[in-house]
Parts: C-alpha cells; sequence; structure tokens
C-alpha cells in the first residue's frame, strides 16, 4: 500500500538524527554520529550538507525505506532572520541564507538544507522546518536593553517549549492559544518563556549570555566584571566567548558538562556540586518569577522539560521556589524528532499551510 511518509531530520554538531513516520508512529530512527576526522576537512558547517546528505540516503536505503514513499521532509530550523512560530517552506530565500549563514553557523541550519535538496528530487514533496531557534515573538518592551547599542533578542528552545506547552494544552481540553504559561527547558542551554495565548512574548537568549546558567554556558553574567576582563588583555575574544558558551557554567567549576555526573556528585555528598546544581536550580526559579511578571500573575501552568528536568534534586528545588504562583508539571527529557514530526503532519494532512519565508 502506498503510504506518505514524513522523513525527519535532525543534525547536530556530531552527528544527524534521522527517523521516518507514518502518522504519530516512528517506522525507523537512526542516530547518525560523524567523529571529528571525518568532520575536520570541512571549511563551515554548511559546506558538511552534501557529506551528511549521502549518509541519511545510505541509511533509508539499508532500511529499504523507499524514498518514493516520502510525503513530506521536515529539517530542524537554524539560524535564519528572526521569525514568528510556525511552520516555514524551506524556499530558495530560506536556503540561501541557510548556506551563507549571514545569521551564523550552527549544525540546525544543516536540517533545512538536506530537507531542500532531497525534497527537489522528489516529484511534489514539500521540505519544511517548524519553530526554529530563531522564533520572535517578543513585546516590544521587551527588547528594550537598556542603551540603543545593544537590542534583546531571543534564541531558545522554541520547538520544544512549544511542543510541550501544546501537549499541556491538550491534556488539558484546552487551547494553546488561551492559556498562560511559563515554560522551562532545562538542557545544555536553558531558556525561560513566557507563553501568552499562544505566543512567547518574553524569553531570555538561551545561546550567548543571558538568563540561567547552565551546565556549560554562563548564563546572565556581571557586566562591569565582564568589561574589565575583556580589556585586561589577559583573554582574547575567542577565549571570553567559550566563557560564556561552552565552557561556562558548571563545567568550569566542576571539570565536567554531564548533568547525570554532577547529579551523581551532589547526590554523593559534594557540596560543591550540590551547592552548583542548587544556584544553577535558584536561577531558574528567579527567572519563572520574572516571567509570572510579565504574565502580571496570571499563569495557569509552569512547565518544567528538558534532560535536566529528571533530576529530582533540581525540579523539586525549583518547583519549592515557584509553586506559589501555580501548579508546576513536570515533562522529562524532550523528543525533538516527535514534534518534527507532528508538524509536518499537520500539514501533511492539510490542517495548516506552511508559511513563506522572506
Amino acid at each position: 500500500m502506498y503510504r506518505k511518509l514524513i522523513l525527519v531530520i535532525n543534525p547536530g554538531s556530531t552527528s544527524t538524527k534521522v527517523a521516518v513516520y507514518h502518522n504519530n508512529s516512528p517506522l525507523f530512527l537512526k542516530n547518525i554520529k560523524h567523529n571529528a576526522e571525518q568532520l575536520k576537512d570541512f571549511p563551515s558547517m554548511s559546506a558538511q550538507y552534501e557529506f551528511r546528505k549521502n549518509f541519511i540516503t545510505r541509511e533509508l536505503g539499508h532500511a529499504e525505506i523507499d524514498l518514493c514513499d516520502i510525503g513530506i521532509i521536515i529539517g530542524r530550523g537554524g539560524l535564519i532572520k528572526p521569525i514568528e512560530s510556525g511552520i516555514y517552506e524551506v524556499n530558495e530565500s530560506m536556503y540561501n541564507d541557510l548556506l551563507n549563514s549571514p545569521f551564523g553557523q550552527h549544525a540546525s541550519n544543516l536540517g533545512g538544507l538536506i530537507a531542500y535538496d532531497m525534497a527537489k528530487a522528489l516529484k511534489g514533496v514539500r521540505a519544511i522546518i517548524a519553530d526554529p531557534v530563531v522564533v520572535d515573538e517578543l513585546s516590544d518592551v521587551a527588547r528594550v536593553a537598556g542603551h540603543p547599542e545593544f537590542k534583546r533578542y531571543p534564541i531558545f528552545h522554541a520547538l520544544n517549549q512549544k511542543a510541550i506547552a501544546r501537549n499541556y494544552a491538550n491534556s488539558h481540553d484546552q487551547k494553546y492559544e488561551e492559556l498562560h504559561l511559563i515554560v522551562a527547558h532545562l538542557g545544555g542551554g536553558i531558556s525561560v518563556g513566557a507563553h501568552e495565548k499562544g505566543r512567547v512574548v518574553d524569553v531570555n537568549n538561551a545561546l550567548d549570555g543571558e538568563g540561567p546558567m547552565s551546565v556549560e554556558r554562563s548564563g546572565t553574567i556581571p557586566a562591569g566584571q565582564l568589561v574589565k576582563i575583556c580589556f585586561s588583555g589577559k583573554y582574547d575574544q575567542q577565549t571570553i566567548e567559550k566563557m560564556i558558551v561552552g565552557q561556562g557554567g558548571l563545567v568550569a567549576y566542576l571539570g565536567t558538562n554531564d548533568g547525570y555526573e554532577i547529579e551523581l556528585m551532589a547526590r554523593e555528598g559534594n557540596e560543591k556540586a550540590k551547592t552548583l546544581q542548587n544556584a544553577l536550580s535558584y536561577q531558574v526559579g528567579k527567572a519563572i518569577g520574572e516571567m509570572a511578571a510579565v504574565l502580571k500573575g496570571n499563569v495557569d501552568a509552569i512547565l518544567l522539560t528538558g534532560g535536566m528536568a529528571n533530576n529530582s534534586m533540581i525540579t523539586d528545588y525549583i518547583k519549592s521556589m515557584v509553586k506559589f504562583i501555580a501548579p508546576v508539571i513536570i515533562y522529562p527529557g524532550e523528543d525533538e524528532m516527535k514534534a518534527m514530526a507532528d508538524n509536518a503532519l499537520r500539514v501533511l494532512r492539510g490542517e495548516i499551510t506552511p508559511k513563506k519565508y522572506i
């Protein structure tokens, strides 16, 4: 029987996750690992897309999945111009931005590039992305940074935050567009968003120095001290950038960015690990309090998600700080592949028309 299948492509820095879904059911899941030796000769992230596409087609062939059965391809959204939430067709304009990277290079850029390239070879197949990290629905007052040379803009876990918010709404027989929610994604980066009737009206930039610290990101650090260290002559720009992203947060204090290892250290009585894990939780609790103020105290629920939401030491600490605001619901882990497939299914069924990227 001919089936319209959904191909999901989610590239990471050293891996490419691929899945094929029939409706809501996964038929094929594969996490393709790429070692440093394979990637070292590529001059840029976008230059890897042909290399990674070949891996994908090879794995689909091994799994005996006929590309002619693919009805739609969804790639992980990358660093493109700020856009509203939703599903977007990968058109030539988006393809060029993903390829040339004027808004920054990131492994997720490859998702749209590969989807576009594969869809071109399949008659009548669309390539789409959904809720990329650059989703921007901030209110005007939330954009003001305190000096005209600076501007607040979000980079956050839009795909997972939106998916979890919709899951909560569906489980309570309500519409996401009617709710006021605070969603905290607790992962390698941490983002805390205020969802007001389907729009994320305020959220921290989880990539480059705003909000709570995480296992490898410093979050907001004292601006005056940052200025002094920048002009101290001790560090170059690249080193300071790594202090903020990659070598900041808990890894800078404890020497590991393995959240589970840090949890075990804390549970086994390592006071330094416990204090730092509590500090991370404390900062998340503060950020949730800020978002409650953004929503003027009208909060239906607080949702905790991401990998670190599996750690009860962290979630219990956060709950103790914010449970007076609204019920706290925990959705441990994340499933980006299913969230992407669900968005693609809405398009495949004709329930939604993809937006145009301009």
